[in-house]
C-alpha cells in the first residue's frame, strides 16, 4: 500500500531541480489555494497535500530520505511472511501501521500509542495592498480573530494545567477498539474513546478562565514584514498564529493572501514592470526625450526617431527588484495622431505630405508594391 508520491502532486519527476519543485510549487499553490475555491473541500485537501509535498522536496536531506523509502517500501516493516499468512507479531512499523491505519490494529494487538495531537486549524486573511506597496515592500498592521490557547491551563482544558488524568477507558490512547474477524484473522476497528473525546485525558476540575475549552477567543494584531515583489495570491504564513488546537497539539498558522490593486500607470508580469508610453506624431518622426516614471523616481527615456507603434523599449533593473527575483522596465510605444489641428498646422502637414514619399515608410512601401504587383496602380498616387 504506496504512500502519496510527492513527485506526482508536484507535477514533477525525480530528477527535478530545486528550482523546477519551487517553481511548481508555486503555481500549483495559487491554483488551488483555498481563498479562490472557498466552496471546495477538494481544493483545501489539495493545497495541504502540495504544502506537505513541497515540505519534503524542497529540503535536501528529507528529499534523500524520502527517495530511500520510495525505492525501499518494506524497509521498516518488521516480522515477515508466516505460513498461513502474516506473522502476528514483532511488528513496529510498515506494515503494522498501514494496517493500524485501515482497520484500528492488528491480529488483535493492543495499541501502545498515546492520543494523537493534531494541530490546530489555520486562519487565512485576505489583505490588499496597492500595486507600490507590493512592488517595493512594506509593514502591514492586520487585526483578525483567532482561538488563542488559555495560558491559565495551558491549553490542557483543566484548572492550572493539572487538575486532569489518563481516560481509564482508552488507557490514554484517545481511541476505542472493537474486534472482527476479516478471512481468518482478528482484526481492530478504532474509533474516538467518546469519554474523553479522543484527548486521552479526563478532566477532573474544569477551567475557571476557559470554562475547559483549553482556549479563548481573541482579537489578535500582528505586523506583518512584507518583502518587495509580494504578488496577487502569493502569501505569508505566520506559524502558531492560527486557532488553538482542541486535542493538545500545536496551534494552526495564519496564511495571509495578499490582493494587490492594479495602478494608473503600470502593469506587471512576474518582476518585470510595463508602461504605455504616448508619443506624439512629431517625436515619432524626429525621436527625442520624454521622461518615464520607475518605482522610486523618473527616468529619462531617448526615443529614436522613426519609431512606430508598438515598439518595446528595455530599461534594464528599473522593475521590480527583491531577495526572490530582479525584473526590467518595459515601455511600449503608441503613437498618437492629434485629434484637432488648426489651419497653420493642416497647412504645414500638407507640405510634409508633399515632400513624402512611400519609399520611406517600410510598411507604405510594401503595400505599394504589392498593389501595383496585382493591379498596376500606384495607390497613393492620388494625394500627390
Amino acid at each position: 500500500m504506496a504512500q502519496q508520491n510527492y513527485y506526482e502532486i508536484l507535477g514533477v519527476d525525480r530528477n527535478a531541480t530545486q528550482d523546477d519543485i519551487k517553481q511548481s510549487y508555486r503555481q500549483l499553490a495559487k491554483k488551488y489555494h483555498p481563498d479562490l475555491h472557498p466552496n471546495d473541500p477538494s481544493c483545501v485537501e489539495k493545497f495541504k497535500q502540495i504544502n506537505e509535498a513541497n515540505q519534503v522536496l524542497s529540503d535536501p536531506k528529507k528529499r534523500q530520505e524520502y527517495d530511500y523509502e520510495l525505492d525501499h517500501p518494506y524497509a521498516n516493516a518488521g516480522g515477515g511472511f508466516g505460513a498461513s499468512g502474516f506473522s502476528g507479531s514483532g511488528f513496529e512499523g510498515g506494515f503494522a501501521d498501514i494496517f493500524s491505519d485501515l482497520f484500528g490494529g492488528f491480529s488483535g494487538r493492543s495499541s501502545s500509542r498515546t492520543a494523537e495531537k493534531q494541530k490546530g486549524q489555520d486562519v487565512t486573511i485576505e489583505v490588499e495592498l496597492s500595486f507600490l506597496d507590493a512592488a517595493k515592500g512594506c509593514s502591514k498592521t492586520v487585526t483578525y480573530n483567532r482561538r488563542e490557547p488559555c495560558s491559565s491551563c495551558k491549553g490542557t482544558g483543566a484548572k492550572d494545567g493539572t487538575k486532569f488524568q489518563t481516560c481509564s477507558r482508552c488507557n490514554g490512547t484517545g481511541k476505542v477498539q472493537k474486534y472482527q474477524s476479516f478471512g481468518g484473522m482478528r482484526i481492530v476497528n478504532e474509533g474516538v474513546c467518546p469519554d474523553c473525546g479522543g484527548t486521552g485525558k479526563k478532566i477532573l476540575e474544569r477551567c475557571t478562565v476557559c470554562g475547559g475549552k483549553g482556549y479563548s477567543d481573541k482579537t489578535t494584531t500582528i505586523t506583518l514584514d512584507i518583502p518587495a515583489g509580494a504578488d496577487t495570491n502569493s502569501y505569508i504564513q505566520k506559524r502558531g498564529m492560527g486557532h488553538a488546537s482542541t486535542r493538545g497539539g500545536q496551534p494552526g498558522d495564519l496564511i495571509v493572501v495578499f490582493k494587490v490593486l492594479p495602478h494608473k500607470i503600470f502593469r506587471r508580469k512576474d518582476f518585470d514592470l510595463y508602461v504605455d508610453l504616448p508619443i506624439s506624431f512629431t517625436t515619432a518622426c524626429l525621436g527625442g526625450k520624454v521622461k518615464i516614471p520607475t518605482l522610486d523616481d523618473t527616468y529619462e527615456l531617448d526615443i529614436p526617431d522613426g519609431v512606430q507603434t508598438g515598439k518595446v523599449i528595455t530599461v534594464r533593473g528599473k522593475g521590480i527588484n527583491s531577495s526572490y527575483g530582479h525584473g526590467n522596465l518595459y515601455v511600449v510605444i503608441n503613437v498618437e495622431t492629434p485629434a484637432k489641428l488648426n489651419k497653420k498646422q493642416k497647412e504645414l502637414l500638407k507640405q510634409l505630405e508633399e515632400e513624402s514619399d512611400p519609399s520611406q515608410s517600410s510598411k507604405m512601401n510594401a503595400y505599394k508594391k504589392n498593389v501595383e504587383s496585382l493591379y498596376g496602380v500606384n495607390p497613393y498616387e492620388s494625394k500627390k
